[in-house]
């Protein structure tokens, strides 16, 4: 390939945020100037008409306030332009404008001007066709071997050919077999429209074929009437090409031969007049436009071809010549004479980048410095590479994966929570139940040092809580790192003060090295009564109604937490934590700390497992039966489809009323599936408060650091959301079957086994609850998590309280699947003969 760029003789940017394409662009002498000089015009999607005459003082000048000859405003989408002679009773030229539901020819005049201002040109409607079915494209031409005019072919997007004879509108036809609209181009020498259908193959249409066929209105009335006047349309030659037309150009050689070019999605055809392929080239990029034309050598033809790769291509056949750089991506190009310079490349842009280049080279003026040599020290060179490499070494050690730096951040961000709720809640659209829900007001501020450009500012919080706005863009930053901070919202947002629970289905200790504390002090504002013997009590009501009930013994060091639903006990548990942590720190405690000595409650957890994996697999079935429907559903239609199409009409055989039945079904699975995605997201959601309270209980039970339960939170929940191409159950086993295998593995034989690259839905959760209780049971013996390199060695466990070692792992596995609760119990179990701590009637503390 080249490395020369494309010469930039003239350039502009059209409007503010106007859109673009293929038919936006045209070269003519519009006005019919007696130099002959190309003008630019340029129709937009906003439905401004713009006409350019660059004259650039130098090369690579901008545009100039005189250069822009013409701007209106037609106030509906230009969809294309051409200049051909339109207008009956003259051959000067004019210019057709089309738009989704009009086509417009204007005549475009200017007017010498007298003083500095320069001329004036004015655009003046000749005439206009209202069109009953919304436009595509359109092709012009002498259709029919007419002399001294031109006719326009307009295709609409349901298939018809709308032909009209300038001022009158001459007839429609429908195309056999349409689906969807493709490019459209004539051919004068054979009298034929050329196409590319949804079948992806080129048609051939002859004009009077389609004069004679079938007028199109017809086919409005009844379909046994369609083929009751003139003539069926007939294709005149296909060809399939197997990919979709981006656009088609005909080009003549002489009068005795012309070519058809096809510009595919992946390739570029050179077609004869009857449809057979004399050349075609396959390409190895994606294009966006092209533009063939006759080259100076005898028989061959130059191909410009623009790429998504900001690149234009110049062909002599299949024969690569030149390749240049352009700044932008075109999808429209042309090549015209203008201001006296022949064979300018203009080009247009999807968002209004328009350029006049030509190809060629500059000469370089500029000359590399002499380098002073001088003689190496390589002992001083090895003394510094060693120094720069424990330093790399010091800080690959010392650091994570981002990079932390001393200095102050050229961004900061901070967040603020407000501690009142808003006057009025932001929670409109939201219901639960008879609750009215609040909503809190978040500041978020960004400090920057260095002037940034477009940053993009990010907000997520865990479901069910939900955020106004979620994505925030400032224009006036931008730089390539991520900075992260997080925040804690008050507890009143999602929860209230409720009644304490006597009894519930699920309870938790938590044992701490200090006295017990107020509840009021660490919950102000949650306490329903003021009694003080009722201080060690608090409830709490959800807004989605659960209810869970907090217990601080009178005489002992421990804090209970019971509810009705398991994975309800993790935010007050957490939240109680967080608290007890705060209010030592203010009285300036330094060696408080809390643990967990009841059994793990594994068999809760497993529950909440397995009816999200249930809800996974009837959403899997569900939407294979929905499949299945809707590919029944489309074959009725084909069959009904066709019996609407033949001829002689036959009997429906109860294909409506099998077609119904059908769509009723697509219909109730559709809702079926909704209304599973909508209890999958909830069990997720649930299913995650669940896995954040056996963290949390593992993390006190075995007194981790905070990088171990790091890496129980990576294990346990690396997806933010759940689907069914990757879903949590196979990514969690996956990630937990690689710790055993590394840092909690027992030997070098289970180092070796592989796990699977590819994760894919299980048969069931058995093996996954199977390691989630080998994972406890090797921590509950001394086994560590981290992931240094040195994790891999075998490690020597130290086992608490004279525990044996580990068995091996295919007796262990056994083991585990016979009790798995027997690994998890209390080293210090309440007995008979334990002497119970006095509490309240809503306090009774069991293990």
């Amino acid at each position: 390939m080249s490395l020369f760029k494309a010469r930039d003789w003239w350039s502009t940017i059209l409007g503010d945020k106007e859109e673009f394409d293929q038919g936006c662009l045209c070269l003519a002498n519009v006005d019919n100037s007696g130099n002959g000089q190309d003008k630019i015009i340029v129709g937009s999607f906003m439905g401004y008409l713009r006409i350019f005459s660059p004259h650039p003082a130098k090369t690579g000048d901008g545009a100039q306030a005189e250069d822009l000859l013409l701007e209106v405003d037609l106030r509906d989408p230009v969809l294309q332009v051409e200049v051909g002679k339109f207008v009956s009773g003259t051959e000067m030229l004019h210019l057709a404008v089309l738009h989704s539901r009009k086509l417009c020819v204007y005549s475009v005049s200017g007017t010498l001007g007298n003083v500095e201002h320069g001329n004036q040109y004015q655009m003046k409607l000749m005439y206009e066709h209202n069109l009953q079915r919304t436009a595509c494209n359109m092709t012009y031409g002498s259709f029919g071997g007419i002399k001294g005019r031109d006719l326009i072919c307009i295709q609409s997007m349901d298939g018809m050919l709308m032909v009209f004879e300038q001022e009158s509108y001459a007839f429609g036809r429908f195309l056999p077999g349409f689906l969807l609209p493709g490019p459209l181009a004539y051919s004068s020498r054979t009298d034929s429209f050329i196409t590319v259908s949804s079948c992806r193959q080129v048609e051939s249409y002859k004009y009077q074929v389609l004069a004679f066929a079938t007028d199109a209105d017809k086919r409005q009335e009844t379909e046994q009437q369609k083929l009751g006047s003139g003539k069926r349309l007939v294709v005149d030659w296909t060809l399939n090409i197997g990919e979709q037309a981006l656009d088609i150009c005909i080009v003549s050689f002489n009068q005795s031969a012309s070519s058809v070019f096809v510009l595919g999605e992946r390739n570029f055809f050179c077609l004869k007049d009857n449809g057979q392929i004399r050349f075609m080239k396959k390409l190895d990029w994606s294009p966006s436009c092209f533009l063939p034309y006759c080259s100076v050598s005898e028989g061959t033809i130059n191909t410009l071809i623009a790429n998504h790769n900001n690149m234009l291509h110049i062909y002599q056949d299949v024969t690569l010549k030149w390749a240049t750089q352009l700044p932008h991506i075109p999808v429209a190009v042309r090549v015209g004479c203008l201001h006296d310079l022949k064979g300018v490349i203009v080009t247009l842009s999807d968002d209004g980048h328009l350029q006049c280049s030509y190809l060629g080279t500059d000469p370089s003026l500029f000359q590399a410095p002499n380098v002073e040599s001088r003689e190496l020290n390589y002992d001083e060179l090895d003394v510094e590479m060693k120094e720069l490499q424990k330093i790399i070494k010091d800080v690959n050690k010392s650091q994570g994966v981002w990079p932390m730096t001393e200095r102050e951040d050229d961004l900061n961000v901070s967040v603020v929570v407000s501690p009142n709720f808003d006057s009025v809640s932001q929670a409109t659209d939201v219901e639960v139940g008879t609750d009215l829900v609040p909503s809190v007001t978040v500041k978020v501020t960004l400090q920057n040092r260095v002037i940034l450009q477009k940053a993009k500012l990010s907000v997520y919080v865990q479901p069910p809580l939900e955020l106004t706005c979620d994505q925030f863009t400032f224009e006036f930053m931008s730089i390539p790192r991520v900075i992260q901070c997080k925040f804690r919202l008050p507890l009143k947002l999602i929860c209230l003060p409720g009644q304490p629970s006597k009894t519930a289905s699920h309870k938790i200790t938590i044992d701490t090295n200090k006295s017990p504390v107020s509840l009021l002090s660490l919950f102000p504002g949650f306490a329903s009564q003021s009694d003080d013997d009722q201080v060690n009590v608090m409830g709490f009501h959800f807004l989605g109604g659960a209810r869970v009930t907090l217990l601080a013994s009178k005489t002992s060091q421990r804090y209970r937490i019971q509810s009705e639903q398991f994975e309800d006990l993790w935010l007050i548990t957490n939240e109680l934590i967080l608290r007890l942590q705060e209010y030592f720190e203010k009285q300036g405690v330094k060696d408080f700390a809390c643990s967990f000595s009841g059994s793990m409650p594994l068999q809760e957890y497993f529950e909440l497992i397995d009816h999200h994996f249930e809800l996974r697999i009837n959403g899997e079935k569900l939407e294979e039966l929905l499949s299945e429907r809707a590919v029944q559903f489309r074959a009725i239609q084909r069959r009904l489809l066709a019996r609407f199409k033949d001829k002689t009409p036959a009997p429906l055989q109860h294909l409506d009323t099998l077609l119904d039945g059908t769509y009723k079904q697509v219909i109730a699975l559709a809702d079926a599936v909704e209304e599973n995605q909508g209890n999958l997201f909830q069990s997720f959601t649930r299913l995650k408060s669940a896995t954040h309270l056996v963290i949390l209980l593992i993390g006190l039970w075995q007194k981790l650091s905070a990088d171990q339960v790091a890496i129980l939170e990576a294990a346990f929940l690396p997806l933010q959301e759940d689907t069914q191409e990757l879903g949590w159950e196979e990514t969690v086993d996956a990630a937990i079957s690689h710790l055993l295998k590394t840092c909690l593995s027992k030997s070098s034989k289970e180092q070796a086994l592989n796990l699977n690259s590819q994760l894919n839905i299980p048969k069931d959760t058995s093996q996954l609850k199977k390691h989630i209780t080998l994972l406890c049971d090797r921590l509950a013996k001394g086994g560590r998590l981290c992931l240094s390199t040195d994790a891999a060695a075998p490690q020597t466990m130290v086992m608490p309280g004279g525990c044996t070692t580990i068995p091996e792992s295919d007796l262990e596995e056994r083991s585990v699947e016979q009790d798995s609760t027997e690994l998890f119990t209390n080293h210090r179990h309440l007995s008979a003969e334990t002497p119970r701590p006095e509490v309240s009637p809503l306090q009774g503390v069991s293990e």
